[in-house]
Order: structure tokens, then C-alpha cells, then sequence
């Protein structure tokens, strides 16, 4: 973390689109060197029926045309979610559409799914070494798309054969109509068509390959319990908690806060830590939990472990820290587990939310 504090100051000259693509250019045409992480045997996990050298992984958003996620690996995340892809090419909203709060550790985007289709997010997929680790694929709608479900399927269709497990993003704030998707009607409905889409892929030779929800922190009791229980009716494979929010904490004090999007980073961790314990206590613990939102220390991601996540994920903290960050969460979280007499971090999940 010592070099991205020396870089960082010019590397938040530029614009933070076009930082965020020189990023990407570095990882691909293998200019940042790769950061190896030890061996943590506590760490170690198995879930979706893959597995993790530890439970961080990268959340999708950064790498979303698929092209840098075998770099970003060996930077040291367990896994890599790619995306959010979508069936045609769109590029997005309007700039500028990107934000960063350094004062409130936070970044607000309004990007909109901007990507290149799936047609090149599948060729940069195809071919990939499967055993270098997770690399999963978070798949969205066409913003003009009038069928969401034939968006949806035809995306799953297309990645099903080169993703370790697929994310149904219905939770972004910045698609319209998006997260109209969560309603226990429409979810049904959705969520219906693409586990029969996956029997299909599974009778045809593919794959069972996991299929998990990533939905939004701006839930009411009601909304969370019908999620809770159609995600439990459907053996969903998992929840993903949670996107970016639309709230605006009175607290910030940057002067983008009051910018249309989805705000990142550490506002957000109170919020979606409390979503994690509320879906972990519905689901009775028994569908995996990816913890997201504002994970930024060793500390940050141990509470994202009590409150229910079996794995985790971080963006905006990459912005701030550098990938450094990993390496200092996975240290912290090994003498957590040490300093509470937990030999494994399975033990920890959900630890502050059973018998509470």
C-alpha cells in the first residue's frame, strides 16, 4: 500500500473514468507486478461447490468487459466477479458519471451498465484457466430492453459455459425500472425462467454452475422477507448484499454527496452489514451470504463475517487503498479468528446474529 500512496495524489488528478481505465490497461498488458498472498489455512473456504483461498473477492464494476480478471487474481483476490454485462453493447449514462468523496471514503456512479455486450465479454472469457482461480460473471438488462427476462436468459446462456458461478444483478440504481425486478411477483418470474434455463444447460452436458441474486440495501421489512422466501423457494444459491444505496447519510460532506447514483465505500457499511444480519436471520443461515458493501479494513470484513457472509467482496476501497488492502484484510481477519478462539472462519459466520 506504500507505492498507491506515493501514486495516488496523481492518479486522482485524472478524471476517475479514465483512471479507472489506465487501471485496467496496467492489469492487462501485465504492468503492475503480482502481489501473492501466504497460505492462510483459516481462511481457506468451500462454498458454491468451488473453492477460496480466502473469502475476499473483488465485487463487479471494475472489471466489467472481462478483460483483466486473471491480473487482478494475482493481486491477490480469491475470486473475481466480472461485469455486469449485458446482451448488446450500451454505453451507459451520460458524463460525468463517476464521483469520488475522499472525505467520506465513498464514491457515488450513475454509469448505467456501460459495457462492450456479451458477445466480447464471452471471447475475453472463453479459453481461461479455470484452475487460477473464481471468476464469476454479474449479468444485467439492456436499459431499452423491453422483456427483462429474454435479457437475463440470453446473458446466462452466453456466459453459462465459462463462468464459476452467475450474479442476477437487479439492484443497480441506475438502470430504470431495474430494481422493480426485486418485487416478490416479478423475482418469481424471473428467477423461474433461469432455473429452468440452468436444467436445460445442465441436461445438455453443461455445468451445474451456481446461480446467485444481488439485490439492493434500500429494502422494507416486507420486500426483504418476500426475497427471503422466494430465493429459499427457488434453492437460489446465494445473495449477494449489497449494491450501492440511494441514501444520502447527512453526514457526508464531500461536495459530489448530493449526486443522482448509487453511493460506495464507507457509508455505506452500516447499512449493508445491518441488510447482511436481516437476510442471514430470514434465510435461517442456510443460503450463502457475499457480504459487500464499504469493507475497507480487517475489521470491516470480520463484522461482514458475524452478521453472516461466508465470502466478501470490496470495489471502492481499491480506490483509496490500493490493492494492498487485500493482504492487510486477510492478515487482520486470520488474528481476529485467532484472538476470538475460532480455529476456522466458517465458525465466525453469523456469530453475532445466532440467538440474538
Amino acid at each position: 500500500m506504500a507505492l498507491f500512496s506515493t501514486l495516488r495524489p496523481a492518479l486522482h488528478l485524472l478524471p476517475p473514468e479514465a483512471a479507472h481505465r489506465l487501471g485496467i490497461l496496467a492489469l492487462r498488458n501485465g504492468l503492475l507486478p503480482a502481489t501473492p498472498l501466504p497460505h492462510y489455512s483459516a481462511l481457506e473456504t468451500t462454498a458454491l461447490g468451488l473453492r477460496f483461498a480466502h473469502p475476499l473477492g473483488l465485487a463487479a464494476g471494475f472489471d466489467k468487459n472481462a478483460e483483466a480478471y486473471g491480473a487482478l487474481l494475482r493481486q491477490g483476490f480469491s475470486f473475481v466477479e466480472t461485469g455486469t454485462v449485458t446482451p448488446l453493447p450500451q454505453p451507459g449514462n451520460p458524463q460525468p458519471r463517476l464521483f469520488r468523496l475522499p472525505q467520506d471514503g465513498a464514491v457515488i456512479n450513475r454509469l448505467g451498465f456501460n459495457n462492450a455486450g456479451i458477445e466480447t465479454f464471452v471471447a475475453n472469457l472463453s479459453g481461461r484457466d479455470k484452475t487460477r482461480g473464481v471468476v464469476g460473471a454479474n449479468i444485467g438488462k439492456n436499459k431499452l430492453s423491453e422483456v427483462a427476462i429474454d435479457d437475463y436468459a440470453a446473458a446466462m446462456r452466453a456466459v453459462y459455459p465459462h463462468a464459476d458461478y452467475i450474479t442476477v444483478n437487479i439492484s443497480s440504481p441506475n438502470t430504470e425500472g431495474l430494481r422493480a425486478l426485486q418485487k416478490r411477483d416479478s423475482l418469481e418470474s424471473l428467477l423461474a425462467a433461469l432455473i429452468d434455463l440452468r436444467r436445460q444447460c445442465v441436461e445438455a452436458g453443461g455445468a451445474h454452475v451456481p446461480l446467485l441474486v444481488k439485490i439492493a440495501p434500500d429494502l422494507g421489512a416486507q420486500e426483504k422477507a418476500d426475497i427471503a422466501a422466494v430465493i429459499t423457494t427457488h434453492a437460489i444459491d446465494g445473495l449477494i448484499v449489497s449494491n450501492t444505496t440511494i441514501a444520502r447519510p447527512p453526514t457526508l460532506k464531500n461536495r459530489h454527496a448530493r449526486q443522482q447514483g448509487g453511493l460506495s465505500g464507507r457509508p455505506l457499511f452500516a447499512p449493508s452489514t445491518q441488510m447482511l444480519a436481516d437476510m442471514y436471520r430470514l434465510t435461517e443461515g442456510k443460503i450463502l451470504l457475499v457480504g459487500v458493501g464499504g469493507i475497507a479494513s480487517a475489521a470491516d470484513a470480520y463484522a461482514k463475517i458475524r452478521a453472516g457472509a461466508t465470502l466478501l467482496q470490496l470495489y471502492t476501497a481499491l480506490v483509496y487503498q490500493g490493492f494492498g488492502v487485500v493482504r492487510a484484510i486477510c492478515d487482520g481477519l486470520e488474528k481476529r479468528l485467532a484472538r476470538d478462539g475460532f480455529s476456522h472462519v466458517s465458525q465466525a459466520v453469523g456469530a453475532d446474529v445466532k440467538g440474538a
